[in-house]
């Protein structure tokens, strides 16, 4: 902590011992112990930002009745891209601060990807501005790879300028796990530039020899693994496995088992990407907690995995637990098992519409970033020696894609859609204004039927990704976003059927969650419309065009191979 004084020290000491009323007393209700395992009766006494005093009576100059419910330490999102959220880390904060996140542990790479340094320089002045504790890990993949154009590149001595900043933990999920399996120069000076302090990894798959490698370079933290035999592995290697649960990425019910009373302590909860639709509906770590009581795991480890566990993890020693000394980041719940969220408190202060109201503002940056050119449907042909192709295949719940070989309808050098087998074109447009290349390839799992759907978010270079039965609405889709300066688009027959503009580096909208949450749903009934399937077809075409996840995938460049680290050649 920085700014205690004696005089601060001495109010926390008489307030704790009860010679002076706590500035703010939680009272009659209980309180849970994650020590102990035990959940007692009695008030939570605060001074300040810190709490003071556990169990028995005290006095408060403002006393908050909490009879019949209980007290547990603020949750802890271990990653998260804010900007999946579609609004600024400030609507973030008002979005997601009333369900219980008082912490939230960020990686802006998405905006950095666009803007490099101003991106991150964003992201750390909201940092000081928001309710919540916001911090920030410095993005380490941009651009992600070779094998796209960004509209950034941030190397070793790009990232060193931020290591001081009181927000900032360490380096970002280190995604390009193959560059640092072949000890690429680039990622090894990374590396070494933040050695001996948290680096997030980011390894889906990896296992064995390779594992070992890329944990002896530093990494900490996974949040990539899917299945329970790859995170038991990864848990042996040292590293803290981040459950993620996101609006595309669901790997709870998979780790489920995986949380026990032995492991809960090394393990931790994440979004990574969640949007204002999931928020609004399900919650966010509230949403989790309550999931996986469900699914078997013990309240205590579940509240573990929140809070104290994902503290620790992160080198956070002043949060995590209800006890006196610690930071008063605080959860008021009807009853552990539904984590219905009654009070929320942040660094004492109970959240609520004046407290957002008293925050400083950071202007927005990277207005007119999508630079696109101006497409037609003769863009899209697919040309191709025969009809025999590979095809990315979309799993539903999870970012890792197939490779399915096909055969298409093909003439004059052209392959086509088939419908019949649920394969339609998917494109990368892009969009940073750096030669407009434009990669074409074909994709499984949509059910779009007809028409196009369009996203400016398409991780992680963030050019344009559209998926499309019409060249024709494709192209339509595509411009469309080049003029509303990035967002969403759904076209058919000419049309615009539904759009939401996301103006702030492309990515993000200007407006309330509440504005966007209401966006989005006319938008997913538009996608509907046109026959597709996935609940969330915009996380998932955000998805397509990230050529660090396996197998298959797509960038302006051209088709990848990511088991090979390769374009297709065909």
């Amino acid at each position: 902590m920085t700014g205690i004084t004696p005089s601060i020290i001495g109010r926390r000491i008489a307030q704790g011992g009860g010679s002076e009323p706590a500035d703010l007393v939680l009272k009659g209700g209980r309180w849970l112990d994650l020590v102990n395992g035990t959940v007692s009766q009695g008030d939570v006494a605060i001074c300040g930002d810190t709490i003071v005093g556990t169990g028995g009576e005290y006095r408060g100059v403002r006393e908050i009745d909490v009879h019949g419910a209980v007290v547990t330490p603020g949750f802890i999102d271990t990653h998260l891209h804010i900007e999946s959220s579609l609004v600024t880390p400030g609507e973030f904060d008002r979005c997601v601060l009333p369900h219980g996140v008082t912490t939230a542990i960020c990686d802006p790479h998405e905006i950095a990807n666009v803007l490099g340094a101003e991106g991150i320089r964003y992201f750390l002045d909201w940092s000081l501005a928001t309710a919540m504790d916001l911090r920030v890990q410095l993005s380490s993949c941009v651009p992600a790879t070779h094998l796209e154009t960004s509209g950034a590149r941030l190397d070793a001595a790009d990232l060193i300028p931020f290591r001081g900043h009181p927000s900032v933990i360490g380096l970002a999920e280190f995604m390009n796990f193959p560059g640092v399996l072949a000890r690429d120069p680039a990622c090894l000076d990374k590396l070494a530039a933040f050695a001996g302090g948290h680096i997030d990894g980011h390894a889906p798959l990896l296992t064995g020899r390779g594992l070992d490698a890329y944990c002896a370079a530093g990494t900490r933290t996974e949040h990539e693994a899917t299945r329970l035999e790859e995170a038991r592995e990864k848990l042996a290697k040292g590293m803290t496995v981040l459950v993620r649960e996101g609006s595309v990425s669901k790997d709870l019910v998979a780790l489920a088992p995986l949380i026990t009373p032995d492991t809960a302590p090394f393990m931790a909860f994440c979004t990574d990407d969640r949007n204002p639709l999931d928020i609004a509906e399900e919650g966010h770590l509230d949403s989790i907690i309550r999931r996986a009581i469900r699914l078997g795991a013990r309240p205590l480890d579940a509240y573990r995995m929140a809070s104290i566990s994902a503290a620790r993890a992160f080198g956070l020693r002043d949060r995590g637990l209800v006890a006196p000394g610690w930071r008063a980041d605080l959860v008021v719940v009807d009853d552990l098992e539904s984590c219905a969220v009654r009070t929320v408190l942040t660094a004492g202060r109970v959240v609520d519409d004046a407290l957002f109201a008293a925050r400083a503002t950071v202007a927005p940056v990277g207005r007119r970033s999508v630079k696109a050119r101006t497409v037609s449907a003769a863009d899209f042909v697919a040309r191709g020696p025969g009809p025999s192709t590979r095809v990315i295949g979309v799993v539903p719940g999870r970012i890792i894609t197939e490779d399915v070989p096909a055969v298409l309808p093909y003439a004059n050098g052209e392959r086509r859609i088939d419908l019949d087998q649920d394969i339609v074109k998917v494109a990368v447009v892009e969009r940073h204004g750096r030669g407009g290349s434009i990669g074409v390839a074909f994709v499984k799992g949509f059910g779009l039927k007809r028409g196009a759907i369009a996203s400016s978010i398409g991780h992680d270079s963030h050019n344009i990704c559209v998926i499309g039965a019409d060249d024709a609405a494709m192209a339509l889709a595509v411009n469309r976003l080049a003029a509303i300066e990035g967002g969403f688009a759904v076209a058919e027959d000419g049309r615009i059927l539904a759009e939401v503009p996301l103006p702030v580096a492309g990515l993000m909208s200007l407006g309330t969650h509440e504005e966007v949450h209401d966006a989005l749903l006319p938008l997913r009934a538009a996608a509907h419309g046109l026959g597709v399937v996935l609940p969330e077809p915009f996380l998932q075409v955000a998805f397509l065009p990230l050529p660090v996840i396996p197998h298959l995938k797509i960038t302006d460049m051209g088709l990848v191979d990511v088991d090979r680290f390769a374009f297709v050649t065909e």
